[in-house]
């Protein structure tokens, strides 16, 4: 019986969004594919804040402490044995597990690249959250991309700021600062 090849799928998601912004799958992942991966988010979305990851031996090498630094992001790395102080990735990851991982046997790579990359969709574009009242992470990215209303005042006036990219107040039901989640 032929042994299934094993793969390293680290995943990076959006604290604010809810996005799986990119998992990852490759036989064994190093500072410099981390940076490749993040180097696209970061020209395809901007820097965020800050990057929280654990203290893995890729998320803590000195040439991705310097290309993190060089981008301007803050980092914020979660304590040993503390999940906890990982809520939106652990939340993710559990997810991903449960509905992609632990459903699937896959023959290859490349099989696996593929019905990943098509559960991340899935998970960016139909599945509501009840954290963004209900929308699914792209409909809320989209909605927070849309200008603010001309006529907004009170409250309205506050959430959207008069240029802020993102809203100045969060939503009731939200209530997270923008960063990624780089985690294994």
């Amino acid at each position: 019986m032929r042994q299934q090849p094993t793969a390293e799928v680290p995943e990076v998601t959006d604290e604010f969004t809810k996005e799986g912004l990119a998992i990852d799958v490759d036989a064994r992942i190093r500072s410099p594919r981390v940076i490749e991966v993040l180097s696209r988010l970061v020209s395809e979305r901007g820097a965020p804040a800050y990057l929280r990851s654990d203290n893995g031996p890729e998320f803590v090498s000195r040439a991705l402490l310097s290309w993190i630094t060089a981008q301007g992001i803050d980092t914020a790395l979660i304590d040993p044995g503390k999940p906890w102080q990982n809520g939106v990735g652990e939340s993710f990851k559990g997810k991903f597990r449960d509905e992609c991982l632990s459903l699937e046997w896959f023959r290859s790579r490349a099989e696996a690249k593929v019905v990943i990359e098509s559960w991340r969709r899935h998970y960016n574009e139909v599945r509501p959250h009840s954290s963004l009242c209900y929308l699914t992470p792209a409909a809320f990215a989209a909605e927070l991309a849309k200008p603010a209303p001309r006529h907004a005042t009170g409250r309205d006036a506050a959430v959207y700021g008069a240029s802020a990219p993102r809203p100045v107040v969060s939503p009731p039901c939200l209530g997270h600062a923008h960063g990624a989640v780089v985690s294994t």
